[in-house]
Protein backbone atom coordinates (compact mmCIF):
# COMPACT_ATOMS: atom_id res chain seq x y z
CA UNK A 1 0.00 0.00 0.00
CA UNK A 2 1.21 3.88 -1.04
CA UNK A 3 -0.07 5.50 2.41
CA UNK A 4 1.36 8.69 0.77
CA UNK A 5 -0.74 8.29 -2.53
CA UNK A 6 -3.93 7.21 -0.74
CA UNK A 7 -3.69 10.57 1.52
CA UNK A 8 -2.85 12.56 -1.33
CA UNK A 9 -6.09 10.81 -2.75
CA UNK A 10 -8.24 12.02 0.31
CA UNK A 11 -7.13 15.60 -0.19
CA UNK A 12 -7.92 15.63 -4.41
CA UNK A 13 -11.06 14.27 -3.53
CA UNK A 14 -12.13 16.19 -0.76
CA UNK A 15 -10.99 19.57 -2.90
CA UNK A 16 -13.20 18.52 -5.88
CA UNK A 17 -16.16 17.77 -3.53
CA UNK A 18 -15.98 21.24 -2.40
CA UNK A 19 -15.51 23.13 -5.60
CA UNK A 20 -18.44 20.50 -6.67
CA UNK A 21 -20.34 21.81 -3.64
CA UNK A 22 -19.28 25.47 -4.31
CA UNK A 23 -21.18 25.85 -7.67
CA UNK A 24 -24.60 24.19 -6.21
CA UNK A 25 -25.09 25.71 -2.50
CA UNK A 26 -24.04 28.96 -1.92
CA UNK A 27 -26.98 30.37 -2.33
CA UNK A 28 -28.27 27.93 0.29
CA UNK A 29 -25.90 28.82 2.79
CA UNK A 30 -26.74 32.64 2.53
CA UNK A 31 -30.32 31.76 2.87
CA UNK A 32 -29.78 29.87 5.98
CA UNK A 33 -27.48 32.10 7.09
CA UNK A 34 -30.19 34.68 6.99
CA UNK A 35 -32.38 32.11 8.83
CA UNK A 36 -30.64 31.87 11.77
CA UNK A 37 -29.55 35.51 11.84
CA UNK A 38 -33.96 36.41 11.75
CA UNK A 39 -34.14 33.85 14.45
CA UNK A 40 -31.50 34.91 17.17
CA UNK A 41 -32.82 38.66 16.30
CA UNK A 42 -36.77 37.34 16.93
CA UNK A 43 -35.32 36.10 20.35
CA UNK A 44 -35.31 32.89 19.22
CA UNK A 45 -32.50 29.60 19.58
CA UNK A 46 -31.11 27.67 17.08
CA UNK A 47 -31.17 23.85 18.28
CA UNK A 48 -29.38 21.26 16.33
CA UNK A 49 -29.26 17.29 15.72
CA UNK A 50 -27.58 14.64 14.30
CA UNK A 51 -26.01 11.38 14.47
CA UNK A 52 -22.50 10.22 14.90
CA UNK A 53 -20.04 12.36 13.24
CA UNK A 54 -23.21 14.29 12.35
CA UNK A 55 -23.80 14.55 16.08
CA UNK A 56 -20.69 16.26 16.44
CA UNK A 57 -21.31 18.67 13.69
CA UNK A 58 -24.40 19.45 15.64
CA UNK A 59 -22.44 20.40 19.13
CA UNK A 60 -19.75 22.25 16.73
CA UNK A 61 -22.25 24.76 15.77
CA UNK A 62 -23.49 24.79 18.86
CA UNK A 63 -20.50 25.73 20.51
CA UNK A 64 -19.55 27.93 18.28
CA UNK A 65 -22.90 30.10 19.20
CA UNK A 66 -22.56 29.60 22.07
CA UNK A 67 -19.17 30.91 23.10
CA UNK A 68 -17.98 32.18 19.39
CA UNK A 69 -16.52 31.19 16.72
CA UNK A 70 -13.82 34.01 15.00
CA UNK A 71 -14.83 37.91 17.05
CA UNK A 72 -15.26 38.48 20.85
CA UNK A 73 -19.18 39.17 21.05
CA UNK A 74 -22.13 38.23 23.02
CA UNK A 75 -22.93 34.56 23.82
CA UNK A 76 -25.95 33.47 21.02
CA UNK A 77 -28.32 30.97 22.35
CA UNK A 78 -28.04 27.61 21.10
CA UNK A 79 -28.76 23.85 21.98
CA UNK A 80 -27.37 20.91 21.09
CA UNK A 81 -29.81 18.26 21.30
CA UNK A 82 -27.10 15.60 21.16
CA UNK A 83 -25.50 15.68 24.24
CA UNK A 84 -27.91 15.04 27.11
CA UNK A 85 -27.38 11.43 27.56
CA UNK A 86 -30.11 10.43 30.39
CA UNK A 87 -32.55 12.43 28.41
CA UNK A 88 -31.64 10.47 24.96
CA UNK A 89 -31.09 7.21 26.79
CA UNK A 90 -34.25 7.66 28.58
CA UNK A 91 -36.16 8.36 25.70
CA UNK A 92 -34.71 5.73 23.76
CA UNK A 93 -35.27 3.15 26.30
CA UNK A 94 -39.12 4.21 26.72
CA UNK A 95 -39.99 5.09 24.06
CA UNK A 96 -37.82 4.74 20.47
CA UNK A 97 -34.69 6.01 19.08
CA UNK A 98 -36.20 7.58 16.73
CA UNK A 99 -37.96 10.05 18.90
CA UNK A 100 -34.41 11.13 20.54
CA UNK A 101 -34.54 14.33 19.38
CA UNK A 102 -38.45 14.65 18.21
CA UNK A 103 -39.53 14.72 21.94
CA UNK A 104 -36.93 17.58 23.12
CA UNK A 105 -38.16 19.56 20.48
CA UNK A 106 -41.70 19.46 21.02
CA UNK A 107 -41.00 20.21 24.82
CA UNK A 108 -38.39 22.75 23.66
CA UNK A 109 -39.28 24.19 20.73
CA UNK A 110 -40.90 27.64 19.92
CA UNK A 111 -41.98 29.66 17.11
CA UNK A 112 -39.13 31.98 16.95
CA UNK A 113 -36.61 29.30 17.13
CA UNK A 114 -34.39 27.20 14.28
CA UNK A 115 -33.24 23.82 13.85
CA UNK A 116 -30.23 22.34 12.35
CA UNK A 117 -31.05 19.05 10.97
CA UNK A 118 -27.84 16.86 10.13
CA UNK A 119 -27.85 13.83 8.11
CA UNK A 120 -25.56 12.56 5.34
CA UNK A 121 -27.57 10.50 3.70
CA UNK A 122 -31.39 12.32 4.65
CA UNK A 123 -32.85 8.81 5.34
CA UNK A 124 -32.02 8.75 9.89
CA UNK A 125 -35.38 7.58 11.18
CA UNK A 126 -34.99 10.46 14.16
CA UNK A 127 -34.10 12.96 11.78
CA UNK A 128 -36.92 13.07 9.78
CA UNK A 129 -38.89 12.53 13.30
CA UNK A 130 -37.23 15.55 14.19
CA UNK A 131 -38.36 17.57 11.30
CA UNK A 132 -41.87 16.93 11.68
CA UNK A 133 -41.64 17.64 15.49
CA UNK A 134 -40.31 21.25 14.66
CA UNK A 135 -43.01 21.31 11.84
CA UNK A 136 -45.62 21.20 14.85
CA UNK A 137 -43.94 23.72 16.82
CA UNK A 138 -43.61 26.40 13.78
CA UNK A 139 -40.13 25.74 14.38
CA UNK A 140 -37.08 26.84 11.29
CA UNK A 141 -35.67 24.30 9.59
CA UNK A 142 -32.53 24.12 7.74
CA UNK A 143 -31.48 20.89 6.70
CA UNK A 144 -27.79 19.69 6.02
CA UNK A 145 -27.75 16.79 3.34
CA UNK A 146 -25.55 15.18 0.97
CA UNK A 147 -26.50 12.11 -1.79
CA UNK A 148 -29.84 12.35 -3.37
CA UNK A 149 -31.30 14.09 0.29
CA UNK A 150 -32.98 10.90 0.92
CA UNK A 151 -36.41 10.84 2.60
CA UNK A 152 -36.18 14.07 4.08
CA UNK A 153 -35.98 15.94 1.47
CA UNK A 154 -39.68 15.02 0.58
CA UNK A 155 -40.56 16.11 3.88
CA UNK A 156 -39.12 19.14 3.67
CA UNK A 157 -41.71 22.28 3.43
CA UNK A 158 -41.32 25.14 0.80
CA UNK A 159 -40.16 27.50 3.34
CA UNK A 160 -37.16 25.30 4.21
CA UNK A 161 -33.93 25.09 3.47
CA UNK A 162 -31.92 22.31 2.24
CA UNK A 163 -28.07 22.44 1.56
CA UNK A 164 -27.42 19.55 0.32
CA UNK A 165 -23.91 18.10 -0.99
CA UNK A 166 -23.23 17.06 -4.50
CA UNK A 167 -21.59 14.32 -3.43
CA UNK A 168 -22.23 10.31 -2.43
CA UNK A 169 -18.97 9.57 0.17
CA UNK A 170 -19.68 10.18 3.62
CA UNK A 171 -16.26 11.61 4.68
CA UNK A 172 -16.33 14.14 1.68
CA UNK A 173 -19.93 15.07 2.68
CA UNK A 174 -19.25 15.51 6.61
CA UNK A 175 -16.11 17.51 5.52
CA UNK A 176 -18.64 19.95 3.35
CA UNK A 177 -20.97 20.08 6.38
CA UNK A 178 -18.42 21.28 8.67
CA UNK A 179 -16.97 23.94 5.73
CA UNK A 180 -20.54 24.99 5.65
CA UNK A 181 -21.09 25.04 9.61
CA UNK A 182 -18.08 27.08 9.58
CA UNK A 183 -19.68 29.27 6.64
CA UNK A 184 -23.05 30.11 8.77
CA UNK A 185 -21.03 30.85 12.14
CA UNK A 186 -19.59 33.60 9.98
CA UNK A 187 -22.42 35.00 8.32
CA UNK A 188 -24.26 35.23 11.75
CA UNK A 189 -21.44 36.63 13.08
CA UNK A 190 -21.38 39.26 10.71
CA UNK A 191 -25.22 39.76 10.31
CA UNK A 192 -25.20 40.37 13.89
CA UNK A 193 -22.39 41.99 14.86
CA UNK A 194 -20.83 43.78 11.83
CA UNK A 195 -23.56 45.06 8.84
CA UNK A 196 -22.55 47.37 6.69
Amino acid sequence: MDSHARITNHFHESIRTKQESLDSIVPQIAAAAELFTMCLQNGGKVLSCGNGGSAGDAQHFSAELLNRFEMERPSLPAVALTTDSSTITSIANDYDYNQVFSKQILALGQQEDALLAITTSGNSGNITAAVHAAHDRDVKVVALTGKDGGELAGILREDDIEIRVPATVTARIQEVHLLVIHCLCDLIDQYLFNPS
